[in-house]
């Protein structure tokens, strides 16, 4: 299947980031190379671009798509939550821009095999990085305590109906394992009252979002990757982020605004004890979204929020 991902928020991405000849450029979720191919393009042809993600299939079709053996790309496979550990193997000095399109791709959605589509009956897998051992939702549906799938379901999908979905699952597991996305379809339908499931869309579309954040550790790698790059940029560097529900959303405006903080010494010190400064200020006071045409263009956009910081100082207490 061709590696198909549309970039969302493009040209405001790289709009904010001013990118220009010589920069370097760490795009941490790859995809099918969209941001990538238009930042490549902006700092040639003496800019690095590094290029990273966990899923294999997109470091491939990035080789096809970016201009290698021009300018300086190297690709790297690994997650962005380990982002210091990436840029010190590729021995990259400093960063001047940073771009997060955070969430699942529309390739790894609609390749049905990879379990991430409640549309489409497939192995119950949601690995980001297929070649892992670490555990598929298949495992987590199948071996979660009750009270352990309600908490995930609650708290990464937002589901009101989350326990009664977990007591639900519970019950199908003990006749037989729920082992595809069909499977677990039924049952989340099951669980979910006739009235409450004609509102707010597919009614498993909550408890999927919630699995393959639990899968993919989504939120702990981003919180871990954009404080990282916040260390790795250069004053006046730029990070560009975009979000798709709140719960990653709320990650990026609490670091941004930890970042931003200056002296908090109590009130009638009569100098700053603390020596704590702004590390960034942010560039967007209004989370940026796309427009009519976009989304009509693209649907999968409709939920995208951009928020753009840059860094004015190295060091915060």
């Amino acid at each position: 299947m061709e590696y198909r991902h549309t970039p969302v928020l493009l040209a405001e991405v790289t709009q904010h980031l001013t990118l220009h000849d010589g920069s370097i450029v760490v795009d941490c979720t790859l995809g099918g190379a969209g941001h990538a191919k238009r930042a490549a393009q902006l700092i040639a042809p003496t800019g690095i671009l590094v290029g990273i993600d966990k899923d294999d299939a997109a470091l491939t079709a990035a080789r096809d798509v970016l201009p290698l053996g021009q300018q300086t790309i190297i690709l790297l496979k690994g997650d962005y939550g380990d982002l210091d550990d990436l840029l010190v193997e590729a021995r990259i000095p400093y960063v001047d821009a940073f771009i997060f399109d955070l969430g699942v791709s529309s390739f790894q959605l609609d390749e049905a095999g990879r379990g991430f589509s409640y549309h489409r009956d497939a192995p119950l897998d949601m690995r980001m990085d297929a070649a892992s051992s670490q555990p598929t939702a298949a495992d987590i549906v199948n071996t979660y305590s009750e009270e352990e799938l309600a908490r995930v379901i609650r708290e990464y999908g937002e589901e009101r109906w989350a326990s009664r979905i977990a007591a639900f699952i519970v019950a199908a597991r003990a006749r037989h394992p729920i082992a595809t996305t069909g499977d677990l379809v039924d049952v989340v339908k099951a669980a979910i009252p006739a009235a409450a499931r004609r509102e707010g869309g597919h009614p498993a579309k909550r408890t999927f979002q919630a699995l393959r954040i639990e899968v993919n550790q989504e939120l702990r790698s981003v919180e871990r990757g954009i404080e990282s790059a916040i260390g790795w940029l250069v004053p006046g560097g730029r990070i560009a982020v975009i979000s798709y529900h709140s719960l990653e959303d709320r990650i990026v405006k609490r670091i941004f605004a930890d970042a931003m903080q200056g002296c908090v010494c109590p009130p009638g010190l009569p100098e700053c004890a603390c020596g704590r400064v702004p590390v960034i200020r942010v560039v967007t006071r209004r989370p940026i979204v796309p427009s009519a045409e976009e989304i009509a263009a693209n649907p999968r956009a409709r939920s995208a929020k951009l928020r753009v910081a840059e860094k004015v100082s190295e060091a915060m207490a």
